[in-house]
């Protein structure tokens, strides 16, 4: 994406800017929240040390996303699907079957509460351990309520066009696809797919906290340490208790499987992820005459590197006890997604915008966003039973709503900053943007000129273009992903074979009518799940 952005707009300073910043989300936000969960989870089902928890998970992913690359993350991630699909639903139906159905869980919801809501002089207020009456419903008050619902409809839609969009994880698997269709029909799949934790994680956490509500919905501080080991509430420890009680042994073993498969595919996804996006953007641009061998050994080298910063995280995540670390790590994506979603979304829409326009809205909505992430991260966020400190000109607003304002404003910035500016010509946005996707004409890349004058011309190096390799070389080539032939983007041009069909990569009429009826319905689903629980 960091690439597009480059030829789309020209020069460097948005793509190395875009790549350090997502690297940045990666570190702070991902893998942060997935060695927290894994943490809490395991902390809970095994009664392993937190310390012994990281270090599992680190050396495992990482073994096989250095030494297999992209394609070890692919067919682990399938595999683990699988795994993770068996288990949700299998607990859902346990869960279910144990609360007594679907009726008896909207009816005993309403009235989990803990049994223990004091402790000496100290009682909680009753907003804090109650249900909330609109639990059930998607759509909630605009005011008063936690998920109002136009931020719902708007404010996570910017941040769904940023995750879905632009998000180097999804997008690196799109581009492996074989074709259009292929690609289109996997994302469809996966709309598919985000249905399904509605019913098997979502509705299951709920009926965690009507069978174990002193557990799962505790309030005093000493409660909560003794069960979970936070003091300030334990709903993260809902799911896995759940499987931890109501599932026998074997299926208790799978369940764990899964749960450790969940962490392990997300933790290769961000490694493998974050290292293209530095091997790639980064390294070639300071080092441009890189062989293939060079830019392989970098990655893994990078991996190491995000290794030892997750493990020098950790401390802080085991020692602050803290339950608002979750919502801290989120508000990194929340307060700095919606500048860059506005970038890319008008980089493919609207062909007046430039340079200049996309550089300085994405710089001003970054630092926008940050004045709000550093507040909270300050005073804390706001919460049942304290105040937040934060100025209620910064915090008061909900951040949904903080989304929706700051992607307005970001668009507006580009917006306003283009047209006061000289726009880009047609000749070097051939299929670059929506208006000029099916052009055939030649583009000429805005790139060009300024990689000629910082990128000297590439020397092909010994290792590129030798042949006779040995059985073990050839081996450890294949194994760490390197394919037996110059790297095209360093070799001399060769000529395309006559036998070369575009077209291959292109939509069939069938694959198209059959992508767009799954879309359609789709569509429906969704709309028929917001009606059932609006």
């Amino acid at each position: 994406m960091p690439e597009y952005l480059r030829k789309r707009f020209g020069g460097y300073r948005i793509q190395i800017f875009l790549s350090f910043l997502t690297l940045i989300l990666y570190i702070f936000h991902r893998i942060s929240v997935d060695i927290f969960s894994g943490v809490m989870f395991m902390r809970l089902t095994m009664k392993l040390d937190a310390y012994l928890v990281v270090f599992i998970l680190v050396t495992v992913s990482g073994m096989y996303a250095i030494t297999g690359g992209f394609a070890a993350v692919v067919y682990t991630d399938t595999l683990q699907t699988a795994f993770i699909l068996l288990a949700s639903i299998m607990l859902m139906a346990f869960a279910f079957k144990e609360v007594g159905g679907y009726h008896e869980l909207q009816e005993n919801y309403l009235h989990a509460i803990p049994s223990i809501v004091s402790e000496g002089n100290w009682t909680s207020k009753q907003e804090c351990y109650t249900p909330r009456p609109d639990a059930f419903h998607i759509f909630r008050d605009p005011i008063t309520g936690d998920l109002p619902w136009p931020g719902l409809v708007f404010g996570f839609s910017i941040l769904s066009l940023y995750a879905w969009c632009t998000d180097q994880m999804i997008v690196q698997r799109c581009l492996a696809g074989k074709n259009v269709d292929h690609v289109k029909a996997s994302c469809i799949l996966c709309g598919y797919l985000k249905l399904l934790p509605m019913f098997s994680i979502v509705m299951p956490g709920m009926i965690s906290r009507v069978l174990f509500p002193d557990k799962v919905a505790c309030v005093v501080p000493s409660e909560c340490l003794m069960h979970c080991g936070t003091k300030t509430g334990c709903s993260p420890i809902a799911y896995p208790i759940l499987g931890m009680e109501l599932l026998p042994s074997g299926l208790r073993g799978l369940m764990l499987s899964a749960l450790w498969a969940s962490l392990l595919s997300s933790l290769t996804s961000v490694f493998n992820s974050a290292s293209t996006l530095f091997t790639l953007d980064i390294y070639t641009w300071i080092r441009p005459v890189a062989t293939e061998t060079e830019l392989m050994v970098t990655g893994r080298f990078f991996i190491i590197l995000l290794f030892i910063v997750s493990l020098a995280w950790v401390p802080y995540q085991v020692t602050s006890q803290s339950g608002h670390l979750f919502e801290h790590m989120q508000a990194v994506t929340v307060y700095l997604a919606p500048p860059i979603a506005a970038v890319f979304l008008l980089a493919v829409f609207c062909k007046r915008v430039n340079e200049q326009g996309a550089f300085w809205g994405l710089t001003v909505g970054l630092l926008t966003g940050m004045s709000r992430m550093v507040a909270e991260f300050a005073y804390g966020p706001q919460n049942c039973e304290e105040h937040s400190l934060c100025p209620p000109v910064i915090c008061s607003v909900h951040f949904l709503y903080f989304t929706i304002i700051l992607f307005v404003f970001s668009l507006l910035i580009i917006l306003g900053v283009s047209l006061a500016t000289e726009p880009i010509p047609d000749r070097n946005l051939h299929r670059l943007c929506w208006t000029l996707r099916n052009s055939l004409e030649e583009r000429e890349d805005l790139d060009k000129e300024f990689r000629a004058k910082i990128v000297p011309t590439p020397v092909i190096q010994p290792d590129m273009l030798e042949q006779d390799q040995g059985c073990l070389w050839k081996a450890c080539d294949l194994f760490c992903g390197l394919e037996p032939k110059p790297d095209p983007r360093l070799a001399p041009e060769e000529p395309v074979p006559e036998n070369t069909k575009v077209d291959d990569m292109l939509e069939t009429p069938f694959g198209r009518r059959l992508v767009k009826a799954s879309g359609f319905l789709l569509v429906i689903l969704v709309i028929l799940g917001h009606i059932c629980y609006f």
